[in-house]
């Protein structure tokens, strides 16, 4: 029997649910429910989230990915036009960003960066010199110009075989751009891009001295030369993506005349003040603006003609000459319909919002995404943000210092225009899937045998792609070579589209060809090893409950048929075990599996599999008491304290307690544990994984900032760009096993000096290590360490860096006298241990390290205020 699921949060009981139709509907597509989403577990090496699979559990789990921002459907501007903070799409950073230092990357530190500037440039036309010598110009150079030129230039210089004539000619046009005009395309590309701008509000930028100039500037017609590149429509597309191939001529931007016709688009432009005017003309009501909006839209499918007493047009030339255009285009059938009752008004509040708005811009579909395309080769990541557009800049500019490695830019990760588009167009496609299984509620039949139509389409594709991908591991890639490039390859986006097809094949009842799948995935060793454990545990249970009724059973009874699949489902599970590329997170629910699967199968006991050294090991549990504050603003609006409890706090909200130690101050619950540990002789931080982290930046130093082919960009990161996924540890196999030999054999202590003296006075910048910590403590924490136990945490760290970075015990703790060290994780009265961190406790004790879980149990409540 596997792990069951824990009930979910009691504000996400819905989630998963259908809600039945009345009777009086005749609705009913007679499709069964789904059962509730799990709760999340530990998150995979390719930083997706896994599936997790149980008896009672056959479908898919939601796998949340990172949304790739819309841009079809046109936005509002932000409600505050001067509030022109870069606007964070996605909560992931690109593997370049995380490679990059902590920095701010607001407008304070923008300025601030930018007041850095030395007189003049000694030679403007050189942006990597210009940013080399910290050089700034005021009304001539923009952080945020210079960012996106970075980016083109650096990817035009290494990959300009991935772009046709026709784009060519597009930055050829882009570098003609006056600089204001260059200017006011970055910042609006830094906004939200879909969306339509007031032309007479974009006047607050300092560096537009001629607002006229530059919109001009890009709302002009330019031709372009004629491409060669073919249209090709990839698997699982619609068609053929507009936008892919450029023609004729072009412009930067588009003007809002005539190309605003429909009222749902024209009603985006509104800001709440506005629409309230409107809808209080229209006599239409509601309680926020989304409902006013529907209101207006479909008030003006019913409503007769308004009078334009109150019509207010913009002072500006451009919205007179723009509502000139509308009236003369619709007067005839504004004239014939003024009176009329039920007729469609779409145009007369077209014309209202226009008068009221003033001339808009938008940057043109086609330039965009081909400057998108750009951003992705050069992040090397579709999750890139509005921000990543400034950090590599700012972490330029940063007066830091930074390892010295090799750099060698990846040209080869895309080796033709094509590969670029197909590995897009997968990403759309996976989009597609995504938004059918995860972002719309609950998934209906018809999704499903959507996603079903996909995988059909995807899967021929796929089977070349990995047979393409495995030559070039046995013929042309070095030693791990391969295993950071692959992530680029359409092949691995269809792995993923795969896996989310066993789902929705599962879900449908189509077992066999689930299992089918399931059984290609694991043949194949290139993509996405680290789900190998799920697809393990879903095939293993496939074949313990429905294969046996689904497979010929070539003259057995239906009982043996039974036991021959359980047969097959226990190997299945003994082959996930022994796989070194199943991780460890899916070891415990297979053991329980085969241990099950034993039991029915009446497996003699000294031939049964013995698990108890492996098991998840329990903390010892301690108590704590102590005074905790409860601030007024935990009682409810009439008083009266919230929940029926009044010592329990609510569940995840961080709490305050009274340091007695320590003079009674206020202090956290860790604070509080902390000072008692100390009060018991021992030595210690409230670090959550800051001392293994650093630790491990300073014993695998030489390892991280060995050469490795693609994986350092540029000279300003702090780790190689795979670290944070399941590349890194292949990709130097001997390197790691040999330091990790070192670590046990007790030199650890002579490997973090050498470092430490090397470093110390540049501060080098480092994934990881926090110089804020005395040496003198770490090496006294070396020493307390056992050079197994030290070796068998950076072997976790070093196959999972990004995974394990979180769920280390709360409190680092160490007795010098007792050559001890020990990990405590604190909880309050109404905390519980996630499965991130059991499963480091789990590491920890089966390494011969002391693990508590320190249990904060208020002995005194106060009421604060």
């Amino acid at each position: 029997m596997v792990l069951q699921a824990q009930s979910p949060a009691s504000h996400n009981q819905m989630l998963g649910q259908r809600i039945r139709h009345p009777s009086s509907t005749n609705f009913n597509n007679e499709f069964e429910n789904p059962a509730a989403k799990r709760l999340k577990r530990l998150d995979s090496t390719d930083s997706s989230f896994s599936r997790n699979v149980s008896d009672e559990d056959e479908h898919v789990s939601a796998s949340p990915t990172s949304r790739l921002r819309a841009r079809d459907i046109p936005h509002s501007e932000a409600e505050n036009d001067e509030d022109d903070e870069l606007l964070t799409g996605a909560t992931q950073k690109t593997e370049l960003e995380s490679a990059l230092p902590p920095i701010k990357t607001d407008k304070e530190a923008i300025t601030e960066y930018e007041a850095m500037r030395a007189a003049e440039s000694t030679n403007p036309s050189n942006l990597h010199g210009q940013l080399g010598q910290r050089t700034w110009v005021q009304g001539k150079s923009s952080i945020y110009v210079d960012a996106f030129n970075l980016a083109l230039e650096t990817v035009l210089e290494d990959e300009s075989h991935l772009f046709d004539e026709a784009e060519m000619g597009v930055f050829e046009q882009w570098r003609s751009l006056t600089y204001e005009a260059q200017y006011l395309y970055v910042r609006l590309f830094l906004r939200k891009t879909a969306a339509w701008h007031r032309i007479h509000r974009l006047g607050y930028y300092s560096d537009i001295a001629d607002l006229p100039g530059a919109v001009k500037d890009l709302l002009a017609l330019r031709t372009l030369p004629k491409s060669t590149a073919e249209a090709r429509v990839n698997p699982g597309e619609l068609g053929c993506w507009e936008g892919t191939i450029l023609e004729g001529s072009f412009t930067f931007a588009d003007g809002s005349e005539g190309q605003i016709t429909t009222l749902e688009e024209a009603s985006t432009l509104l800001k709440l003040d506005e629409l309230k005017t409107i809808a209080k003309e229209a006599k239409i009501q509601g309680k926020n603006k989304h409902e006013l909006l529907k209101a207006l839209r479909r008030t003006s499918q019913q409503q007769g003609g308004l009078g334009w007493a109150s019509l207010k047009r913009s002072d500006t030339e451009d919205s007179m000459e723009l509502i000139g255009n509308l009236l003369e285009q619709n007067e005839n059938e504004d004239c014939r319909n003024f009176d009329g009752a039920g007729v469609n008004r779409d145009p007369h509040f077209i014309r209202k919002i226009l008068a009221s708005t003033g001339s808009c811009i938008r940057l043109s579909s086609a330039p965009l995404k081909l400057f998108e395309r750009v951003h992705l080769v050069f992040y090397r990541s579709t999750e890139w943000t509005e921000k990543s557009l400034t950090t590599i800049i700012l972490a330029r500019i940063s007066r830091r210092n930074f390892p010295e490695f090799i750099v060698s830019g990846s040209t080869n990760i895309f080796t033709s225009r094509g590969a670029l588009l197909e590995f897009e167009a997968s990403i759309r496609t996976q989009f597609r899937i995504n938004s059918i299984l995860e972002f719309n509620g609950t998934v209906t039949k018809d999704g499903l045998q959507k996603v079903k139509d996909i995988f059909a389409e995807v899967y021929p594709r796929w089977k070349v792609l990995v047979e393409e991908e495995q030559l070039k591991e046995d013929r042309i890639y070095e030693s791990g070579e391969g295993a950071y490039l692959r992530r680029f390859s359409p092949a691995w986006v269809y792995t993923r589209i795969l896996h989310k097809a066993t789902g929705a094949l599962g879900r449908l009842k189509e077992h066999k060809r689930e299992h089918q799948i399931l059984t290609e995935l694991l043949d194949q060793r290139l993509f996405h090893t680290a789900r190998r454990g799920a697809w393990y545990q879903r095939k293993a249970l496939l074949e313990e409950h429905y294969l046996w009724d689904l497979e010929p059973k070539r003259g057995r009874s239906d009982e043996a048929q039974k036991k021959f699949w359980k047969r097959v489902s226990l190997q299945t599970c003994e082959e996930g075990l022994e796989d070194n590329e199943c991780h460890l997170i899916y070891h415990y629910d297979l053991q329980k599996r085969v241990m099950k699967l034993e039991r029915a199968l009446k497996v003699v006991k000294r031939e049964q599999h013995d698990f108890g050294h492996v098991r998840l090991a329990k903390p010892v549990e301690r108590s704590v008491e102590g005074i905790r504050i409860e601030k007024d603003h935990a009682r409810g609006r009439n008083g009266s304290r919230r929940g029926s409890n009044q010592s329990i706090p609510r569940r995840g909200g961080k709490t305050v307690w009274v340091d007695e130690r320590e003079g009674g101050v206020e202090c956290s619950v860790e604070s509080m544990c902390l000072s008692w540990y100390r009060e018991q002789g021992w030595k210690g931080y409230h670090s959550e994984g800051g001392i293994v982290r650093t630790l491990f930046g300073f014993l695998f130093y030489d390892v991280l900032f060995s050469y490795i082919p693609n994986v350092f960009q540029t000279p300003y990161q702090t780790c190689p760009l795979d670290l944070h996924t399941d590349a890194f540890y292949p990709s130097r196999a001997s390197e790691i096993n040999h330091r990790l030999v070192e670590i046990a054999n007790g030199d650890a202590e002579k490997l973090l000096n050498d470092v430490f003296d090397r470093e110390k006075q540049k501060q080098t910048c480092v994934v990881g290590i926090d110089w804020a910590f005395e040496i003198d403590d770490l090496l006294e924490i070396i020493q307390c360490f056992r050079g197994g136990a030290l070796a068998t945490i950076c072997k976790v760290m070093v196959q999972e860096y990004q995974q394990r970075g979180g769920g280390i015990p709360d409190l680092f703790l160490w007795r010098p006298d007792g050559k001890e060290v020990m990990f405590s994780e604190v909880k309050s009265e109404n905390d519980r241990l996630s499965d991130t961190q059991r499963l480091w406790i789990h590491v920890l004790t089966g390494a011969g390290i002391r693990v508590e879980l320190c249990n904060a149990v208020a002995r005194e409540v106060r009421v604060d205020g």
